[in-house]
This record gives C-alpha cells, structure tokens and sequence, in this order.
C-alpha cells in the first residue's frame, strides 16, 4: 500500500512516500500533499502517478522522525478555514449500544431512542445497491483545520469542557477539484475527540460536544481501505493502562457502506467547492467513557490498527479558562 505523509523540515514540510517496510522517500518538488493531489488533479493522474513523474529525492528514517516529533499530519491547507472537519456516528454494527445507553433514560423503556432509530435506519438503507442512493446518516461538524492535532501533540479540551473522551476510528481526507468534484485522497487513523459528558446530558447537546480538537495520524493511505480493519485503543495514566479494547472499521463492520457516507457529505453544493480540503469521520463502536472510565489531564490515548503502521498518540490536557466578553459597537 502507497502511504504518504508529511515530515516537518525548517519552515516547511517534505512529502514522502513509504510502503510501510524500511525507509520512506521524499517526493522531488513536492512542496507538500495539497501540492502534490492538485498537481495530480491537474495533470489527470493518480496520486502514484504523479509521485512516478516527480521521483525521489532521497530516503528518509521515518522512526526516527517520529522520535524527534516531525510527523505532522498528512495533509494540510495553507488557509486551515479551508480546511472542513466534519463526521458520521452510529455508522458502525454496535455502535448504537453506548449512545443508546446514554439517551435511554430520557425516554420511556418501550420506545426506542433517536439514536437507536437512526442506527436501524443505517442497517436497513445504509448499503444501497450501485446507482441508488441509501438513507443519510446523523452528521456533525467538528470545526475547520486548526482544530487538527497530530500524533504526539496535546489533544486540548476547553476549560468549560465537561469531559474529554477519546473515539478511536479512521477518517478520509478529500480535496476538491477545480470543476468541483470530491477527490478522495487516502485514510488515516484518527481520534475524534468529543465531550460525552455533555452529549449525556442532552442530545441536542451533541452539537456542543463536537466542537473539539481531533487527531489524525500521519500515515494517508492512498487507495481502498481494507473491508475490515482492527486496532486497539488504550488509555494509559502514568505507567498503567486503565482502558484497553478492539475495536473495528471497514465496511464489513459498517451499517453504512464508505460511498453513502461520501454521498450524504458532498450531496452539498458548500462542501464541493474547489481548492477546499475536508476531513471525514467515519464513526466507532468503541468509547472508554461507555465502560466507566472518567479522563483526566495527563492522561494519554493510544490508537493503533493494522494496515497502519504508526500509531496515533496524544495526550490530554486541559485550556485555561478564557472569558470572552462581548462588545456592543
């Protein structure tokens, strides 16, 4: 699999290319992977095309760059308002289980919650045959581009915050075109960092709860994802691990197949516009808040699935407070 990253250099970034295995090469005057997609784009090639054209510079130790802290995400905008993050829940078989026992109680025992609604609305009309259009799935905004952490960085949640929880999934990044149209350009690992808490206490609040900061990791990898992927995700504070379970991705462990998901998201004329990035969540069935487990400051998030070869790491911490005083002008 063609996996591409970004490695911190000076003020700048290199483009490499890796095969998973041994060394990683810098990509020849690429001055990063926006660069590099809209040059493709252009030239009506694959992103492995358009590398083959480019060719290499020289290799590159990707451990050691992960030792030193210079992987950043995989791609970036110069302008992060450019930048769209966004995301599907209850996309995954099990998925439904935590959320409908955070909003069950709210309602009466022997009428099913929204979130189990709109769970068995996926299973039934999420996987459309080809040409037909599936039933759209719950969406939400999670900010633009500055809102993006990479591994190794603090995932910072806000002093107002209630809670800080990790959900552990893979996202796809997409660019969009000069005439408009969605490139997908890869996968990646990602943690989409919410406030379950406040979810909890009202799911109107889930708007709320996604405005947070979220991880990607560094690896894009470019092509079809796997239709199962398993990792595992961990909770560690201090030296001891106080949450560790599997979890699964792809579409064999999906009520939405990949291509509904992108349609429901693009079917929106503001979100093709050309020369805009967007990041897409893909949803999990696995939370550490729904067995108990209260994050703290200091604690760290670990995520790691195969085909991906790096994991994605990042440690909780919490922002000063911040009054924000409104003015009459």
């Amino acid at each position: 699999m063609l996996r591409i990253l970004q490695v911190r250099d000076g003020d700048g970034v290199k483009v490499v290319a890796w095969d998973g295995v041994g060394a990683g090469r810098v990509v020849r005057d690429a001055v990063s992977t926006y660069d590099l997609a809209m040059g493709a784009i252009e030239a009506g090639q694959s992103l492995q095309e358009r590398i083959d054209a480019l060719g290499y510079a020289e290799d590159i130790d990707l451990r050691r760059a992960q030792d030193e802290g210079r992987l950043t995400i995989p791609v970036s905008h110069a302008d992060p308002a450019h930048f769209f993050v966004a995301g599907t829940g209850l996309t995954h078989l099990g998925s439904a289980d935590g959320r409908d026992k955070m909003h069950k109680a709210a309602q009466s025992a022997e009428k099913p919650t929204d979130s189990m609604r709109m769970f068995q609305m996926g299973v039934e009309g999420g996987k459309p045959a080809d040409g037909q259009v599936g039933v759209q799935p719950e969406w939400f905004y999670k900010g633009d581009g500055s809102q993006l952490r990479a591994s190794g960085e603090d995932l910072v949640s806000p002093a107002f915050a209630l809670d800080g929880g990790e959900e552990p999934e893979l996202a796809a990044i997409y660019l969009i075109g000069p005439d408009g149209t969605p490139f997908r350009l890869g996968f990646c690992l990602a943690n989409e960092f919410s406030d379950h808490v406040t979810e909890k206490g009202n799911y109107l609040w889930l708007a709320h709860s996604k405005l947070r900061q979220a991880a990607l990791g560094a690896e894009l990898i470019v092509g079809d994802l796997p239709a199962h992927v398993e990792g595992t995700s961990r909770v560690r504070r201090g030296d001891a691990v106080i949450f560790e379970k599997p979890f699964l991705s792809g579409e064999a462990n999906m009520s939405h197949s990949i291509a509904n998901l992108e349609h429901h998201n693009f079917k929106y004329e503001l979100f093709r516009r050309p020369g805009d990035l967007h990041v897409h969540f893909f949803g999990t069935a696995t939370l550490s808040f729904s067995e108990g487990v209260k994050t703290e400051p200091g604690d760290v998030f670990e995520i790691a699935a195969e085909p991906f070869k790096l994991p994605l790491v990042n440690t909780l911490t919490v922002a000063a407070e911040a009054p924000v005083s409104i003015r009459k002008l």
